[in-house]
Formats: structure tokens, C-alpha cells, sequence
């Protein structure tokens, strides 16, 4: 099973990764790739210069450009999910982008296959390309070398909980839409081991066949609330909660880390209350009543940041998005506030990003203010920033305007070098600082 979501200069990276296994690509011998301990995992970027995958070199400007134009097919693909409007969005090599930029270690089977996979809080489903896929990348899980490994019977309670399942010679098959394309799996299961903890029976889709472009190629592992989800799956073992810390892109080691169940999870925390959204009810909604700059709290329309399951609109926190989409009037309230800030600096674009400069940047903190919580960010969560020239670009844009446009974003830029802990039992996130650069 494995991951999702990617961002800038990783596409054609993605293709061959996330289904990769871990032998196909290794670090850099000076990197330190530790051992995954009792139900914590490491968490590294894709693009960091430890990853074995590394992006093809590209100009900073270039890479930022790309890197928008993907980031933002993600966002228009979450708009449409909660809107439920048949909307594919197409970037650049018209790929979907959904596969995250945070990446863990995973063993499927017996003996273990290991696969780098993907953390993505918005995706329910397990689906992992297999032996014999027609359409699928060269990376495919090998079913039939598993011991373990079993397709699941018509009839079954999970079974039922795919889109529009077939029953072929007693097995539970089914055909999906998703974007622009389609996929025929079988439900299946198999024992998955995360850190030392080994997950008997995990269900997921093996996918036999894709057509179209959309089909992520490396494969799917959810985190989000559906029943097929690994949170659903596991409740026993790690009973709805975890958490995770996001290093930054720059980090040169394995720091971040995913931590599953209530053991070892911070205890002065502050807590936002979860949201229901029955359009959506596997995102992730908080609610998000105000955004500082700097001390200044910006004037935004209520409507902006409200919450509305009937329409979908609100604020949903995502880690496979890079790059904080806020509502229209949410934005341009902290764009003109943060050129404000900014004097009479003379301000420029690149690609997407409409606020850039080529002198020090002096707005030191952006806030996000929830129910109950405040999200405060440094320079390293707001800024791009490129090492061989003095450009600084904004890295908050508005949601895309030709899709639910209410929706707002908090995405994993953002998020990082802060432990952010989803406790599903007690219905609330929480979030707190924390170095794991």
C-alpha cells in the first residue's frame, strides 16, 4: 500500500518513487537513515538532500513556478471533493498531482516488500499497484511472492465499503473514477508493518488496471476518518490518534516523525475542536476565526472563514497540499496587510506568487487564530526563499477561483516544525512547536 500527494520539481520523481521500493533508490552515504522505533516512523521530504529521490536540478524560479502550478492542482482537486463537482484539474505533463511531499518506510507482506509511502491526511482509501497492472508503473507490489497476502471474499462488510464493488469468481472487485481516469482493483489484504508494529489483514485495493493519466502511479496510504482508512483499521491498536512533525525540505536528515496511538503524544498541548462536514467526512475541518500579521489582526469578512457543511466551505487542515490556500477576501486581506508591512518596498511576482521581494523581508510572524488555538509561524513557514539570490516570495496563495473557492487550506509548509496531533476519539487536532529539522 502507499502514498499520495506531490508538489514542485518532484513529479516525474513521484513515478518512479513512491511505489519505489527501498532498494531501487538509497540516500547519500554520508546521510543517517535511522531505524524506525516501536510506533513512531521517520518522516522525511522528498525533495530533501537525503532522499533517495531527488528532483532533476532546476533554477530556483523554475522550480517555484512548477512547484505553484502543481501545489495548485492539488488544491482545485480537494475543492471539488468537497464540492462534489466532476472537476479534474490538470497541471503541467497533465498529471493529477496527489501524492504528499512526506514520505515513511512501510513492509507489505510476508517476507516484507519495503516502499517509501506517502502520509496524506485527506485520502481514505489503501490502493497499491500489483504484479501484472496494466497501465501501472514499473514499481509494483508482488502479491503473489506474499504468504500473507489474500483477496478478499463478495459479502464481506468491506466489500461493501468500496465504490460500486463487482463480485468476480467470489472475489470483491471493484472500478473507480478517479480525476480524469479510472482504476479496476481487487480488495485485498495483507499484513503491513509500521515501525514494529505489524497490522495483520490490512485491507486495500490492488490495482489490476488504469487508464487516463490521473491514477496516482506510486500507490495510496490514507489517513484520513473513512472506514477503509489505516485510522479505521487500526482503532485497536492505535486507537484513532496520531500525530506527526514535518522537517522542513531543507533538513538534510531524517527528523520528522509520524507517531501513532495516545502513548507519547504531547501532554501541554492546546486543542481546536474537529468539524463534521457530511459532503466530506473524512477532512479534517477546524474552524479558523481570525489571521494576524505580525500584531496587526486582519479584517476578514466572517463569510470568508466560516464554516458550512451544506456548501462544503471552511478550513481544512491537509499534509499533502504544500502551500496555505486561503478564500479570496482571506487573502488578499493578509497579502495587502503584509505589504503594508512591508513599506514602500518594491514588490514583485514569480509564477503564482504574487508578493516577492529582493530585500530582507521584516513582517517576523504570521498567525492563524482557531477555536481554542493559534497556529504562529516564523519566516521559515511563510517565506520561499531562494540560496542563490535574495528573493523572498510569500508562500500563501488564494484558493483557486474556478472551484469551490470557500475552502481554505492549512497545508504542510505551514505545518512544519510543528507537532500536530489528530485525536479522533476526543474530536479535536492539536498543535503545538516543535524543532524536527
Amino acid at each position: 500500500m502507499k502514498l499520495l500527494h506531490f508538489t514542485p520539481l518532484f513529479i516525474l520523481l513521484l513515478q518512479l518513487f513512491f511505489l519505489t521500493r527501498l532498494g531501487l533508490g538509497q540516500p547519500d552515504n554520508s546521510c543517517n537513515f535511522p531505524e524506525d522505533k516501536g510506533s513512531t516512523l521517520k518522516v522525511f521530504h522528498v525533495s530533501s538532500p537525503c532522499s533517495p529521490f531527488k528532483p532533476k536540478k532546476m533554477s530556483w524560479e523554475e522550480s517555484v513556478i512548477q512547484m505553484f502550478m502543481e501545489d495548485k492542482a492539488r488544491s482545485q482537486y480537494l475543492s471539488s471533493l468537497v464540492a462534489r463537482k466532476s472537476i479534474a484539474p490538470v497541471a503541467w505533463a497533465r498529471q493529477l498531482i496527489q501524492s504528499p511531499t512526506y514520505i515513511v518506510r512501510v513492509n507489505v507482506g510476508t517476507p516484507a516488500q519495503t516502499f517509501l509511502m506517502a502520509l496524506d491526511t485527506s485520502n481514505d482509501v489503501a490502493w497499491l499497484p500489483c504484479n501484472g497492472c496494466v497501465g501501472c508503473g514499473p514499481s509494483l507490489f508482488s502479491s503473489d511472492q506474499s504468504n500473507s497476502f489474500k483477496p478478499v471474499s463478495c459479502g464481506t462488510s468491506h466489500c461493501a465499503q468500496v465504490t460500486n464493488p463487482v463480485c468476480v469468481h467470489k472475489i470483491c472487485t471493484f472500478n473507480q473514477t478517479y480525476g480524469g481516469s479510472t482504476l479496476a482493483a481487487t480488495l485485498s489484504q495483507d499484513t503491513v508493518a509500521l515501525a514494529r508494529d505489524p497490522i495483520p489483514h490490512l485491507v486495500f485495493g490492488c490495482i489490476k488496471k488504469t487508464t487516463g493519466s490521473s491514477v496516482p502511479p506510486q500507490g495510496l496510504l490514507g489517513l484520513g476518518r473513512g472506514p477503509l482508512s489505516l485510522l479505521s483499521q487500526t482503532q485497536s491498536l492505535y486507537r484513532s490518534t496520531f500525530s506527526y512533525c514535518l522537517p522542513s525540505f531543507r533538513s538534510s536528515n531524517f527528523s520528522g516523525s509520524l507517531k501513532l496511538g495516545p502513548v507519547a503524544q504531547p501532554k501541554k498541548i492546546h486543542y481546536t475542536p474537529l468539524l463534521k462536514n457530511p459532503r466530506r467526512p473524512s477532512l479534517y475541518y477546524v474552524n479558523l476565526v481570525g489571521i494576524k500579521v505580525g500584531r496587526k489582526t486582519l479584517s476578514i469578512p466572517p463569510a470568508a472563514l466560516a464554516f458550512n457543511p451544506t456548501t462544503g466551505a471552511g478550513t481544512i487542515i491537509d499534509s499533502g497540499t504544500v502551500y496555505t490556500r486561503l478564500a479570496l477576501p482571506a487573502y488578499t486581506a493578509l497579502r495587502d496587510e503584509f505589504r503594508h508591512q512591508m513599506r514602500k518596498a518594491n514588490v514583485t511576482s514569480l509564477g503564482g506568487f504574487d508578493t516577492c521581494y529582493s530585500v530582507p523581508v521584516t513582517v517576523s510572524s504570521i498567525t492563524f487564530l482557531f477555536q481554542d488555538m493559534k497556529l504562529t509561524m516564523d519566516q521559515d513557514n511563510f517565506l520561499l526563499r531562494s540560496a542563490s539570490t535574495s528573493i523572498s516570495c510569500l508562500a500563501i496563495a488564494a484558493s483557486p477561483d474556478n472551484v469551490n473557492s470557500s475552502l481554505n487550506i492549512v497545508a504542510s509548509m505551514q505545518q512544519q516544525n510543528h507537532r500536530v496531533v489528530y485525536d479522533i476519539p476526543n474530536n479535536r487536532i492539536g498543535i503545538s512547536h516543535e524543532l524536527c529539522t
